[in-house]
């Protein structure tokens, strides 16, 4: 997969493209944990998520945050790596300006941003967030949350307690017009020792049925004259 170099708002970004073969094909960006606890593209579940939306035609990014690997830049606590994430998806879709929907996947950390940049682009059709942190990061942005998407995380995640990841599901599963889906992978920690087998088994199902057309939300209900 081609290693590129883009344009970000604190300098170039890093990361690794495949493009799909079909112009109008989607695009999928994909995010990772959180980069001062050693997280990076190259996170085995990172990897294997690009990997997954690559080998069903997805024009596919994943990428480093600010000051990780050859990415320029410092940390900067979220509101840098969200303009890094929105960055990440302009270069794409000016590559491919005839593709029309994306999806985003992010994991930990990656979630979170990923939610963010949900909420600012409205092509976002479909999102992943792996184990997120409703317990330390904010998701009170989510409001309304605009797109359908699965949540998954592990019955066993000290980092992301399940009640809190619970929290976050129930909320937006108050919304109309979106279907969030939630997974709970039994004894799988924040890391998914030994589980990543599983969590990708899960996100290939989730993904593969929502691009059969299932997993829609019911149609808001008409009212009575």
């Amino acid at each position: 997969m081609p290693e590129v170099i883009f344009n970000g708002p604190a300098g170039r970004l890093e990361g690794r493209y495949q493009p799909s073969k079909e112009k109008s094909a989607p695009i999928a960006i994909i995010l990772h944990p959180h980069p001062q606890f050693g997280g990076t593209m190259n996170n085995p579940i990172v990897y294997q998520l690009f990997y997954m939306f690559q080998k069903r035609g997805f024009t596919t990014l994943r990428f480093n945050f600010r000051g990780i690997g050859r990415s320029q830049g410092e940390f900067d606590h979220g509101a840098g790596e969200l303009s890094d994430a929105a960055s990440a998806l302009d270069w794409v879709q000016s590559l491919h300006p005839d593709s029309k929907s994306c999806w985003v996947a992010g994991y930990s950390f990656g979630a979170w941003i990923g939610m963010q940049l949900l909420m600012r682009r409205p092509e976002i059709e479909g999102f992943m967030s792996i184990a997120p942190q409703p317990n330390i990061y904010d998701f009170s942005f989510l409001a309304p949350c605009p797109s359908s998407g699965l949540i998954i995380h592990g019955d066993a995640d000290k980092v992301a307690p399940e009640k809190d990841v619970q929290g976050l599901v129930d909320k937006l599963k108050t919304q109309k017009g979106i279907l969030i889906t939630h997974k709970t992978i039994p004894g799988a920690n924040h890391f998914f020792n030994g589980q990543v087998e599983t969590l990708m088994s899960e996100c290939e199902d989730y993904l593969d049925r929502r691009l059969d057309g299932d997993l829609v939300p019911e149609p808001a209900a008409k009212r009575i004259r």
